[in-house]
This record gives C-alpha cells, sequence and structure tokens, in this order.
C-alpha cells in the first residue's frame, strides 16, 4: 500500500478505488517495511524487485513511495490499545523497519513454500475457478486457526443444511485455514493440515462438498478490525456466505484478566461495515459435548447440566498429556494427528518439566 492506502485503511476500515470511485472494505494494512539501511539503497529508485530468502526475484514494485512507518498509530488503530505483549504487534510491527514502501506490483511468478502444502494454497481466482467446476451455487466459509473437533464441523454440516432448506441446490465449504504468523502455543500449519485431511478421510467433512485451502494471512487477535479482513477476503475468493461466532479474532487482555474485546461486537461490526454488504452473515449456536448423546450438540440452555464445554486448553492440556477426549469430540484420525505433534516436542516444548534422572 502507498500512504494513501495505508492511511484510509487505519482510519476508514475502507478504501475508494480510483476507477470508479467506489468503496471497498479493508480493514488491514498490508504494507512492506524497510529499514534506514534498505532506503538510502533504494535511493531515487523508482522501481525495486522483491526476492524470495534464496534472493531471486518473484515480483516488480514501480512506481514506489517510501513514507514514515508510525509503528504506535498502526498499533492502536489496529488493536485499539498500544499495550505491550499484543502478539503479531510485537512479532511484525514494534521491531519492524521505521519505513514503509508501496507501489504497483508486477508479480513474476506466484509464491511457492516447498513445505508439501503449496497444492493447498490456492489464490482467489484459482477458488472462484474451483467452485464453478464444482457447480456451486453457494459458498460458504469458515475461518479457523485451530483442529476440527466436531462442534466446528456440526456446525458447517449445519450450515450447508440450511443452505439447502433456503433452496440452494449445491452449497459447497471453504474450509479455509490460516496460514501466517499465530500465538506461539497455536498447533503448526503443517499439523493442522495433516489433522484437516483425516477429518476429510474420517468422513465428518464430505471431501465432494468441500474446498480446504490455506489462507495466507498473519493472525493479528484484533477483534471486530480483523474480522472484517477476514470476511472480505473470503468474499475476493468467492464465498457470498460467512460462518461467525462469539468473538471472532479475539484475545485476552495481554495485561489485564478481561478479554480485549466485546464477544459480539466483531458479528454486530459485520453486519454493519461497508463494502461487505454482498457477504450473507451467518451467526451459529454455540456447539457443546452433550453428555447425554456423547457427541457434540447445540447447546440447550434449558438443561446446562448436561453439556460439557472442552476449551482450547483443555483440548492441548488433553493432547499433551497422551489422554482422550470424550466419545465424539473429535474423530480418531484427527485426534491422533494432535496427540503426534505433542509427541513430536521436546519436553521443555510441550510444557512438560522432565523427570529428574536418578543416578
Amino acid at each position: 500500500m502507498r500512504e494513501s492506502e495505508f492511511l484510509q485503511t487505519l482510519h476508514f476500515n475502507s478504501l475508494r478505488l480510483v476507477d470508479d470511485g467506489s468503496i471497498v472494505n479493508m480493514s488491514v494494512p498490508i504494507v512492506l517495511a524497510i529499514d534506514d539501511l534498505c532506503k538510502n539503497n533504494i535511493g531515487d529508485s523508482t522501481s525495486v524487485a522483491l526476492v524470495d530468502d534464496k534472493d531471486k526475484p518473484i515480483a516488480i514494485l514501480n512506481d514506489i513511495e517510501i513514507y514514515k512507518h508510525n509503528k504506535e498509530e498502526r498499533i492502536a488503530r489496529t488493536w485499539g490499545t498500544t499495550a505491550p505483549g499484543l502478539p503479531y504487534a510485537e512479532e511484525a510491527i514494534t521491531h519492524a523497519g521505521n519505513w514503509l514502501i508501496g507501489g504497483d506490483l508486477e508479480v513474476i511468478e506466484p509464491i511457492k513454500y516447498h513445505d508439501g502444502l503449496d497444492r493447498f494454497r490456492l489464490s482467489p481466482a484459482e477458488l472462484r475457478d474451483e467452485f464453478t467446476r464444482r457447480n456451486a451455487d453457494a459458498v460458504f466459509a469458515f475461518q479457523l486457526r485451530n483442529p476440527v473437533h466436531n462442534g466446528h464441523a456440526l456446525l458447517m454440516t449445519d450450515t450447508r443444511r440450511r443452505l439447502l432448506e433456503m433452496g440452494y441446490k449445491n452449497p459447497v465449504l471453504l474450509l479455509h485455514p490460516l496460514g501466517g504468523h499465530t500465538k506461539a502455543d497455536d498447533v503448526p500449519l503443517q499439523w493442522r493440515m495433516k489433522q484437516h485431511e483425516m477429518v476429510l478421510e474420517d468422513g465428518v467433512l464430505d471431501p465432494e462438498t468441500t474446498v480446504v485451502s490455506i489462507f495466507p494471512s498473519p493472525m493479528h487477535y484484533a477483534g471486530p478490525t480483523e474480522v472484517q479482513w477476514h470476511a472480505k477476503a473470503r468474499i475476493n475468493a468467492g464465498a457470498n456466505f460467512y460462518i461467525v461466532g462469539r468473538d471472532p479474532a479475539g484475545m485476552g487482555h495481554p495485561l489485564e484478566k478481561r478479554d480485549l474485546y466485546d464477544a459480539d461486537h466483531g458479528k454486530k461490526v459485520l453486519s454493519m461495515a461497508p463494502g461487505l454488504e454482498r457477504l450473507n452473515i451467518l451467526p451459529f449456536k454455540v456447539a457443546a459435548y452433550d453428555k447425554t448423546q456423547n457427541k457434540m450438540a447445540f447447546f440447550d440452555p434449558s438443561r446446562p447440566q448436561d453439556f460439557l464445554f472442552i476449551s482450547g486448553t483443555k483440548m492441548r492440556t488433553l493432547a499433551k498429556n497422551k489422554e482422550s477426549p470424550p466419545d465424539g469430540f473429535m474423530c480418531p484420525g484427527g485426534w491422533k494427528v494432535l496427540v503426534d505433534y505433542y509427541d513430536s516436542l521436546t519436553p521443555a516444548e510441550n510444557g512438560r518439566v522432565p523427570e529428574p534422572v536418578v543416578v
């Protein structure tokens, strides 16, 4: 982004298109930071090459503009606070260069990670083509950064049922796991993709009506600001329905024992955000483990004693300790992947204190 686009994103959560003056939603800036040395090396050049980790050119940035990287303003506008300890802000903004460079991007070739997952990295255009190939008359997207348990699957399969009842003939699910930066205690992408494949293999989700693709964005945990970006990106990919629950992209306050955002504000903002009118927001009911049915089900407030809420922390603790969750919480193949991941870590990485060696 050039500076005008950067400021529109920060202050208006939208961009005015030059061609026709229309407004599109854009709540998270897409920028490239450079340091003083790089700025000096560029000098008066009007174009620069962007290279991969092997110094191979992958794109050209033309008609460039270099402007000040006001980090405090960017953090405050994105998260609503400048409290220390914000994930992503610490890693990607606070310690980034003092300048931002923008311009017209000319792509030479798509980025390849060569990590065995490139087949899942479909561009928005490729996703739209795939939905056309599958004759989808509705596309509903599900954003996630965690392993898929049967509660998630219930939300997705129930959404397809609702769309069929609305008259659609072939609704297709876009299962779009986030592939960029996540917090240190989140399950890494490589293992999450293995787990998602097992969910399809075990028949929890139907491969014929599910497209799995990596969403390459970093996770900001920026609440209502970020959830607009998640929704807007899925519109680009061809989705016209978006599943949203409580506290999307939310997190705990980095310094205080409270949530940073109101749990309901994300879906409320989505229903009002300019530029997202084409997207139909589908709020979902809370799913929990129903002890009377031994499966994940929608929570019934008339009998709360029958339901067990298994948090992400609880799920990770069970997997770390090689304990099994209640039957029906996650498909066996998917759970094995999760256990294998934690088993692959060293005791220190896994949060376990090694037992003392007796000599």
